[in-house]
């Protein structure tokens, strides 16, 4: 077990340290816990959740084709059409960044909206700046909604054996997309009183054209598929993944014929996020062989001991301590590693896991936005920035980032309390 926790701890900080070599640090740390036999080779295989793989490397493909087809860049403008102003125009889209959140990845939701809040920033001579950065944490936010909208809640699924309409009803009791509704309308308000100076109006922009209407089709025909799938019995384990790769495939073929174009199906193919893919599978490896040793057990019989046996502190400490780490650290890799914990401390006080569940996912996607650095989205939204010419500071994303994190994720506290207690 010490042999463990020292791999373990080690390969936590070097994840933190060089976070651009982080899949390679998580496989390699596989095959050390493989290597000196911590982890037994034949549990290796079923130690990769690979539902979880199938079903991120599917979903990524079909958001390509639909980012691809324009058909989001439509969707905005039709929005822009209806406000009056910058301040409402600015609350919409990043409403719509969301909404789009909630099925699609967020850093891709952020690659579509945001150039749509520098058009307009350029059209009236303002800094894109809260713009953008209100687009990064709404899409952040929402992608604990649904089981497709983010990797921590793919996770989650797979770990506790969710299927998509869990997540909107489950056990009879409302589940996480409308708690993270009620969050997001909390967080909204913050965004009306950064906004409320900005009254400038907006020219019409026109709308995007758009030629092709397949990838929204196999996008909405994969949300669709993934709910018929949760009510059909003895499902193989892996069906949300074959889901979505299948309709991946379906898509790539059609794109090849109707283009002629193999080489549009082969960038499609690359623009898989692999980097995350290869993370996940080492992470994988990597908690069977911490688990294997023991220390999961030991460190939910600390958290135990800490709040006394008592439910109320274990998950406050959950939900804040998540809020924190995911504000530092990437939250793949901590709900990864915490998710087990989680189970294994409901054993220890016999109960069902799901609360803690709920405030593990709530507090670590959404701590995410507390910093630039704690969420993929805020990242890519700061990239965008910067090739603008907006090198924006910490202190900068936080006056947004903070009262943002701390109105959605206090809703969402109180709510999965006293829904799930």
């Amino acid at each position: 077990m010490k042999l463990a926790i020292i791999i373990f701890v080690l390969t936590y900080a070097l994840l933190i340290i060089f976070p651009n070599y982080r899949a390679y640090i998580a496989l390699g740390s596989g095959v050390v816990f493989i290597a000196l036999g911590i982890l037994p080779v034949e549990k290796v295989f079923t130690a990769i959740d690979w539902n979880v793989i199938l079903m991120i490397a599917g979903t990524m493909g079909i958001v390509s084709l639909f980012i691809e087809s324009k058909m989001p860049s439509l969707l905005a403008d039709i929005i822009l059409e209806k406000v009056p102003n910058v301040k409402w125009a600015i609350i919409s889209l990043s409403l719509f960044a969301g909404l789009i959140s909630a099925f699609i990845d967020n850093v891709a939701t952020v690659l579509m909206v945001a150039p749509i809040a520098l058009n307009i920033s350029k059209k009236l001579n303002m800094s894109p700046v809260k713009s953008v950065i209100a687009i990064a944490v709404a899409s952040n936010l929402q992608g604990a909604a649904t089981l497709v909208g983010d990797t921590t809640s793919i996770l989650l699924g797979g770990y506790a054996g969710m299927n998509f309409f869990d997540f909107f009803f489950f056990k009879g009791k409302i589940g996480m997309f409308w708690i993270i509704q009620a969050g997001a309308m909390a967080s909204t308000l913050i965004l009306l009183k950064v906004f409320k100076k900005d009254n400038q109006k907006i020219d019409k922009m026109g709308r995007t054209i758009v030629k092709d209407f397949f990838p929204s089709y196999l996008l909405v025909g994969m949300i669709i598929l993934l709910i018929i799938a949760s009510f059909l019995p003895n499902m193989p384990s892996t069906i949300n993944g074959i889901i979505c790769v299948t309709l991946l495939i379906i898509g790539l073929i059609r794109d090849n014929i109707i283009k002629n174009n193999a080489n549009n199906a082969i960038k499609i193919i690359k623009e898989i996020d692999y980097f995350t893919i290869i993370l996940l599978a080492g992470l994988f490896i990597v908690i069977a062989g911490i688990t294997e040793a023991g220390v999961v057990d030991e460190i939910s019989k600390i958290f135990v001991r800490l709040s006394g046996d008592n439910l109320f502190a274990i998950y406050t400490i959950i939900v804040w301590a998540s809020v924190i780490f995911s504000a530092f650290i990437d939250n793949i890799p901590y709900i990864a590693t915490m998710l087990p914990v989680v189970q294994s401390i409901s054993i220890i006080l016999g109960i069902e896991p799901y609360i803690l569940y709920f405030g593990l996912l709530s507090g670590a996607t959404l701590g995410g936005n507390m910093t630039p650095i704690g969420a993929s989205a805020n990242i890519a939204g700061l990239g965008i920035l910067r090739k603008e010419g907006h090198d924006v500071s910490a202190s900068t994303f936080m006056k947004i980032g903070v009262p943002f994190t701390l109105a959605a994720v206090t809703v969402g506290y109180i709510l999965i309390w006293l829904i799930w207690s």
